[in-house]
């Protein structure tokens, strides 16, 4: 059975014995997919820095109809995050994406504008704005999930948060304007979408206290 190639991002690891892991993955073209990379763990792994979380790689694995996990074959290193190990909150917002994407996506079902969006705030963390980052995330996580709420009716966020997330609807991470892009109004607005995420999640996020300690 030849190996399937598939461009991804790496979400969580998990270890299994004494030198595999467990590794949950987003591809681009299958979904949100789990296998076994054996030998993971030696110091001399194939793998090398390709498991590491938010890793931009192609995974190559063995797929069977039969089997819910894949075999992890190998894998080739886009774009590492390890620049930004030394940014405490763009560790954070590391962190945050990779939870929320691990609860929020289902089990093998392409979702390829949810892989462009970490791809999207993935880049402008590389560009420093953690924050802007986090927010543009949350808001396009429900929208791409199907549980947006109506903001216009929503009482828990300011007519300046409502504004700010009417233009992240309209534009790319990218692209935002800072203009009105206070402390107050980007805190009141993640506080909302964190608050919707964990609405529609089993468990509360591990790192949403995290967020709430930020000052930002």
């Amino acid at each position: 059975m030849p190996a399937r190639v598939s461009e991804a991002l790496v979400l969580r690891t998990y270890p299994l014995k004494e030198a595999d892991l467990v590794v949950s993955f987003l591809t681009r073209d299958q979904g949100k997919l789990r296998g076994v990379a054996k030998r993971a763990r030696r110091l001399k792994s194939a793998f090398g820095a390709g498991l590491e979380r938010l890793s931009h790689v192609r995974m190559a694995y063995f797929q069977s109809e039969t089997r819910e996990l894949v075999n992890l074959d190998s894998c080739e290193l886009i774009r590492s995050q390890f620049g930004l190990v030394s940014d405490y909150w763009a560790g954070v917002a590391l962190d945050y994406f990779a939870e929320v994407s691990e609860q929020l996506l289902p089990p093998a079902e392409p979702n390829e504008r949810f892989f462009r969006l970490l791809l999207a705030v993935l880049g402008s963390l590389q560009a420093g704005e953690p924050w802007r980052a986090v927010t543009y995330f949350s808001l396009w996580a429900l929208r791409l999930s199907g549980w947006m709420p109506d903001l216009g009716g929503a009482r828990r966020v300011s007519a300046e948060s409502k504004a700010v997330a009417a233009e992240m609807l309209r534009v790319p991470v990218a692209q935002l304007s800072t203009a009105e892009w206070t402390q107050a109004t980007a805190a009141d607005l993640r506080r909302f979408l964190v608050q919707e995420i964990e609405s529609h999640v089993e468990r509360k996020l591990i790192t949403a206290h995290l967020l709430e300690d930020s000052g930002s």
